[in-house]
């Protein structure tokens, strides 16, 4: 690789983008310990709160006085909606795999409930027969330097019935230096060994990628520090740490007096530093700014980043609080590539989200989520020198012939990994086992059959008969997986779980008669995973209201036009909720628009559109400077129902209606349509919007 020059420009605003590949930790069965934060943020207040709500979960789903709820994490849809997620204790002993969802309305009550495995954890007795120096005897270890095996008595609750368990630990090093913390249930009753899994997971990477742009801030003392906004910082590690354990210095942080860091060779110990600080920012940028999640805790927090971590050390690993990059062989090959920080961290979110276990069918979807979200990150970032594609690893040469080290379009390719779901899957190692999923995403992204994206050609089959698949496009995918893993799937989550919750996102984000929904629901049957009880619909929504995310509460799902009008910004209330359309209020001259589709049926007797509408402005007099027009498009006819401007304006909401049964049998679009001057703002707010039928 040629030496380049890295020009840092900093930034008052993140402003780095990136993808991802290698390798991580996750802590599926166990909670990671999470380096606190100063002040309590909306994420932990939201935990706290629901915490102080479990006793009455507890009594609302019917569970034992021996059975505790432990508030794990709480996430909030736009409109009120809360996914509580909880782990459980059983006579004062840790259930592993005994994790639930309750999702609850804005009002709190119960709406949904989704268990993990059978949803029990009770066992007849906490008394074990097997002693815990023999079920010590059965922890295994990865690699070298072993540790001695540490036991506790468990429930484990992710397979058919609980099982009373000693989980054992095994603390070692594999061959690459990286740590294993290898776990292994063993039956109290009988010695059997139930499940195993390492809490790390590792990948490879390699080499300094990017000429980028980095978000810095002053350091305290003169100079600058790779430090971004959200806490994002980059550490020199000086090649100190133990890879027995993964534990080593916290790293001296990068300082440059003059913002310009590195100059691409590995000589300078910054040039490492620039493609982890990249690929850092980067991705909590993209989870951020695209999915809406907060960081890798969902509550504001950054991550700290230690390069040339230990010595020669051919791997990069997350360990639930910061990632750490080795140097490579002979300290000569830094394994910082953006690659490796979007993949890594993306088993993060999931050790935080849906927490699944490294191994069966859960392990590969684990896998796949950060081969998903990778390679989501990576054409997010749309660097020149690294194009978004759906192959992961392609920059590295790990297999040093230049091929990548999967194939998201047909897994197969790589040799090992399968294309389609079977009842075997899940005894294959996760790498392997989540092709079929990362099959999904290509095929309910792209569609199957031959193309051609950012110059790579691909050429995605069906498996069987399947019927082919036309892609729904990667934004709403990347949005509905994302939706599943945080809603939907819990620690043991199999393919089965992962189609009727992908689909079920799907309905929620986009609509039953959606072509998302009907892509995702044709992409799991191309990878021959049985139908469930989520289903597509082919009729159009119910009576009542037939527009989608009628009052904006999912943000611009459902609607096109300008981007921008649809917000939460708080500088004009929403009618209910936090969203509305905010057009205008710009004070230049400009054009913006917010429209949606929507079939009225030809059995209908009546239809009629309403919507409430608040407006204010610094015009005066009585000339209409500025409007907003109310339209039906059908067909090529447009008409408009109303107009509304500056002159008359008024800052309570009223509710607007007009009859529409005219267009009953037609597909129309529903169009708000506003033109304002170069001078004095005026500010249109629609609200909780409906086209009723009868």
């Amino acid at each position: 690789m040629s030496e380049k020059r890295i020009f840092v420009i900093r930034l008052s605003t993140g402003a780095a983008l990136g993808v991802a590949v290698a390798a991580a930790v996750a802590t599926p069965l166990s909670a990671a310990s999470a380096s606190p934060q100063s002040a309590p943020s909306q994420a932990t207040t939201s935990v706290a709160s629901a915490q102080a709500n479990a006793d009455r979960d507890h009594a609302a789903l019917g569970l034992s006085k021996d059975e505790k709820l432990v508030v794990r994490n709480v996430i909030t849809d736009a409109d009120g909606t809360q996914h509580v997620r909880y782990n459980r204790t059983f006579k004062g002993l840790r259930v592993v795999g005994g994790d639930l969802i309750v999702e609850k309305s804005k009002a709190g009550a119960t709406k949904e409930v989704l268990y993990n495995a059978s949803g029990k954890v009770a066992v007849t007795s906490t008394t074990p027969s097997v002693t815990k120096a023999r079920a010590l005897s059965e922890g295994r270890s990865a690699g070298k330097h072993t540790q001695s095996p540490t036991g506790e008595l468990v429930v484990w609750a992710g397979g058919a019935k609980p099982v009373l368990a000693y989980d054992v630990l095994v603390k070692s090093v594999r061959a690459d230096q990286v740590p294993s913390r290898l776990h292994t249930l063993v039956d109290a009753k009988s010695g059997a060994a139930l499940i195993s899994y390492d809490e790390v997971q590792t990948g490879t990477g390699g080499g300094i990628f990017y000429n980028a742009s980095l978000e810095t801030k002053a350091h305290t003392g003169g100079g600058y520090e790779l430090t971004d906004t959200h806490g994002n910082n980059t550490r020199d590690a000086l090649n100190q740490g133990d890879p027995n354990t993964g534990v080593g210095p916290a790293g001296n942080l990068f300082v440059d007096s003059d913002d310009v860091w590195g100059n691409g060779a590995v000589s300078d110990r910054a040039s490492a530093a620039v493609d982890a600080h990249y690929g850092a920012t980067t991705t909590f940028n993209y989870y951020k700014n695209v999915l809406g999640r907060n960081g890798i805790w969902n509550d504001g927090r950054g991550a700290p980043s230690r390069v040339h971590f230990a010595n020669a050390m051919e791997n990069a690993f997350w360990d639930g609080t910061q990632m750490s990059y080795g140097d490579g062989a002979g300290n000569a090959a830094p394994l910082t590539e953006i690659d490796v920080a979007g993949h890594e961290m993306s088993h993060g979110v999931t050790e935080n989200t849906a927490g699944l276990v490294y191994s069966g069918d859960a392990g590969g979807l684990n896998e796949a989520t950060s081969d998903i979200f990778g390679t989501a990150v990576e054409f997010y970032a749309n660097n020149p020198s690294d194009p978004g594609d759906y192959l992961i690893g392609e920059e590295i040469d790990i297999n040093g012939n230049g091929t990548p080290l999967r194939y998201m379009d047909k897994p197969s390719k790589d040799g090992a990994s399968k294309d389609c779901w079977s009842s075997t899957l899940g005894q294959l190692n996760p790498h392997y086992s989540s092709g079929p999923l990362n099959h999904w995403f290509y095929l309910a992204s792209e569609g199957s059959g031959a193309k051609t994206i950012n110059g790579v050609s691909y050429n995605s089959p069906v498996c069987g008969t399947a019927p082919a698949v036309t892609g729904a496009g990667r934004a709403n995918i990347e949005k509905v997986w994302y939706r599943t893993l945080s809603t939907k799937l819990t620690s043991n989550s199999n393919y089965a779980a992962a189609r009727n919750g992908a689909i079920n996102s799907a309905i929620e984000l986009y609509g039953a008669t959606s072509q998302t929904c009907k892509s995702v629901e044709a992409a799991f049957t191309a990878i021959a995973v049985p139908a469930g009880s989520a289903t597509c619909g082919t009729t159009p929504p119910p009576a009542g209201n037939l527009l989608l995310n009628a009052g904006f509460e999912s943000g611009a799902v459902s609607w096109t036009g300008t981007a921008g009008p649809i917000t939460n910004n708080t500088g004009r209330p929403a009618r209910t909720g936090s969203w509305k359309a905010w057009l205008g209020g710009n004070g230049t001259t400009s054009t913006e628009t917010v429209q949606q589709s929507v079939a009225i049926p030809s059995t209908v007797t009546a239809a009629t559109l309403s919507f409430w509408l608040r407006t204010d402005t610094a015009e005066s007099g009585s000339t209409a400077y500025d409007t907003m027009k109310v339209q039906v498009v059908d067909g090529a006819t447009t008409t408009t129902l109303a107009t509304y401007s500056n002159v008359g304006t008024n800052a309570t909401y009223t509710q607007k209606s007009f009859n529409v049964t005219a267009y009953k049998g037609k597909t129309i679009t529903v169009k708000f349509l506003m033109n304002e001057d170069s001078s004095l703002q005026t500010s249109f707010v629609v609200d909780d919007t409906a086209l009723a039928t009868s």
